[in-house]
C-alpha cells in the first residue's frame, strides 16, 4: 500500500474548495495541476476528491481499470431527473443493454450515409445568413446540430420553434449543473427557485421528446428504418425496454447529441477569427478539396487541415472539461492510498493544457496534429474506454461538414475579440454566447 495523505488545497468544513472551484473551475483545475502535479486531494463540498492529471492515471480510471470506477453518486440525482437511466447515466448490465440498443444507429456505415443530410442542413443555415450581419454563432450551431441529430436519430424534421424552445429550456437545466457551494449543502428535495425551474424545464423537455415521437409515428415506421427511435420502438415491442426507457434514451440523444458538436464549432470559429492566417489556410484547403461542391463523407476525411483545426479546438476548449468517477474499492494511485467511495476527477481542460505533454500549450497550433507526439491519454475530448462517447464518429463527420460549408462562403469575426469567458456546467459554454460578424468571401 502507499501513503494515505495526498497533498492538495484546503478549504473550510462542509464546502472545502467548492467556492474556489465554483468561481472559476477552469482556473482551479489548472492551478491545482500546476501546484501538485500527478495527483491532488481536496474536499469538493462534502465529497473527498482525488484529482489525477497524468495520462497513465487517466488511462487507468477510464480504460484499464474502468470496471472499478463507476459513475459517482453525487451526479445521479439531478442527472437522473434529466436523463433517467439512459446511456449516459446507467451502469453495469443495464448500461450494456442500452449501449447494445444504441450501437446500430452509430454504425460507421450509417453515420457516413448521414453526410448528405448534414451538408444540406449546413447549407440551409448558411443560406439564411447575410453579408455584414451579426449572428450568435453558438445559437446557429445549436439550431443546426439539433436539426441534424433529430433527423438522424428521430427520423423527423425539427420545427424551428421547437429548436428555440429546446435551447430556452436548456438554460435553467445548465444552471442546475454549475458548481455551487450553496447547493452542495441543500438537499435535492428542497423547492428552491432553481430546483423548481430545473424540474419545470425537465418536464417540458420530456414533452418535447414525446411530441417528436408522435411526429415520427404519424410519418410511419418501416421495418427497414434504422434510426435510433425506430430501433427503440422495436425493442419496446419485444419487451427489451419500457416506455420510460425509450424516453430516457431519446432525451439523452436530444441533449447530448447536439451540444458537443455545437460547442466544438463555436470555439473553432472563434479561434479562426483570432488567427486569420490559419483561417486562410482552411479556406484554401476547402476550396481545393471541394471545388465548390457540397462536402461528402469522403471529403470530410480529406480535409486534413480543417480536421487538425477541429482537434486543436477541442484541445484548447474541450466541451466536456472535467469528468468524475467514484472508486468502488480501495485503490492505490500515484503511490497514495485512495479509499473506496472517493471521487476521482479527470480534467480535459487541465491535461490538454499541460506543458508536460504539449509544447506551448496555450498556443493555437493545428500543425501539432500533423505528427502528434503527446501520450494517448493526454488528449481525451470524448472520454476514453468503454464509457467513451458513442457519438464520437458522428461528431467527427458532422463538424468538418458544417465547418467546411461555412468556410466555402464566409469568414466569421468575433464582435468582442477579448478572452472568451466561460461558464462551467456539464459542458463549457461561452458566458454570453458568441456574437460574430459574417463576412462573405
Amino acid at each position: 500500500m502507499g501513503n494515505y495523505v495526498v497533498p492538495g488545497p484546503d478549504g473550510p468544513p462542509m464546502v472545502g474548495v467548492l467556492p474556489r472551484y465554483a468561481r472559476d473551475p477552469f482556473a482551479f483545475v489548472r492551478e491545482v495541476r500546476e501546484a501538485y502535479g500527478e495527483i491532488a486531494a481536496f474536499d469538493l463540498g462534502p465529497n473527498r476528491t482525488y484529482f489525477v492529471t497524468t495520462p497513465a492515471l487517466i488511462e487507468r480510471v477510464l480504460v484499464s481499470d474502468a470496471a472499478h470506477f463507476s459513475k459517482p453518486d453525487f451526479q445521479t440525482d439531478a442527472l437522473g431527473k434529466l436523463l433517467g437511466e439512459g446511456l449516459l447515466t446507467s451502469e453495469g448490465d443495464h448500461w450494456r443493454d442500452r449501449r447494445e440498443l444504441a450501437t446500430p444507429a452509430f454504425a460507421p456505415g450509417r453515420i457516413a450515409s448521414m453526410a448528405p443530410m448534414m451538408a444540406q442542413r449546413a447549407r440551409a443555415m448558411v443560406d439564411r445568413w447575410e453579408d455584414g450581419a451579426t449572428q450568435n454563432i453558438e445559437w446557429e450551431m445549436t439550431r443546426t446540430t439539433l436539426e441534424i441529430i433529430v433527423e438522424a436519430m428521430f427520423g423527423v424534421d425539427l420545427p424551428v420553434a421547437t429548436a428555440k424552445k429546446t435551447a430556452h429550456l436548456l438554460e435553467p437545466v445548465g444552471r442546475r449543473f454549475e458548481p455551487d457551494p450553496v447547493r452542495a449543502v441543500i438537499p435535492e428535495w428542497v423547492p428552491t427557485p432553481e430546483n423548481r425551474a430545473f424540474e419545470r424545464s425537465v418536464e417540458k423537455l420530456e414533452a418535447v421528446v414525446d411530441d417528436l415521437v408522435e411526429m415520427r409515428k404519424r410519418t410511419g415506421i418501416d421495418d427497414e428504418d434504422d434510426d435510433l427511435l425506430a430501433s427503440l420502438l422495436e425493442a419496446k415491442a419485444e419487451g427489451r425496454i419500457d416506455q420510460r426507457g425509450v424516453r430516457d434514451e431519446l432525451m439523452t440523444m436530444l441533449l447530448a447529441g447536439h451540444d458537443t458538436t455545437a460547442l466544438v464549432l463555436t470555439y473553432t470559429f472563434a479561434l479562426l477569427s483570432a488567427h486569420p492566417d490559419i483561417e486562410q489556410r482552411v479556406h484554401e484547403a476547402v476550396d481545393t478539396v471541394l471545388e465548390g461542391t457540397q462536402p461528402t463523407a469522403a471529403d470530410a476525411r480529406r480535409l486534413t487541415t480543417l480536421r487538425n483545426v477541429l482537434q486543436e479546438s477541442m484541445r484548447l476548449y474541450p466541451p466536456v472539461y472535467v469528468m468524475f468517477r467514484q472508486a468502488d474499492r480501495d485503490v492505490t494511485m500515484g503511490g497514495y492510498d485512495v479509499p473506496a467511495d472517493s471521487l476521482i476527477m479527470c480534467s480535459q481542460w487541465a491535461t490538454h493544457r499541460d506543458p508536460r505533454y504539449f509544447e506551448n500549450p496555450d498556443t493555437f497550433d493545428p500543425d501539432r496534429w500533423i505528427d502528434p507526439t503527446h501520450p494517448t491519454y493526454a488528449y481525451f475530448p470524448f472520454g476514453a474506454g468503454p464509457r467513451s462517447c458513442i457519438g464520437k464518429g458522428f461528431t467527427m463527420l458532422e463538424a468538418p461538414i458544417i465547418a467546411a460549408t461555412v468556410a466555402q462562403q464566409y469568414r466569421l469575426r468575433r464582435v468582442d475579440d477579448g478572452p472568451i469567458d466561460l461558464r462551467g456546467s456539464l459542458t463549457a459554454h461561452p458566458e454570453d454566447g458568441m456574437e460574430m460578424r459574417l463576412e462573405r468571401r
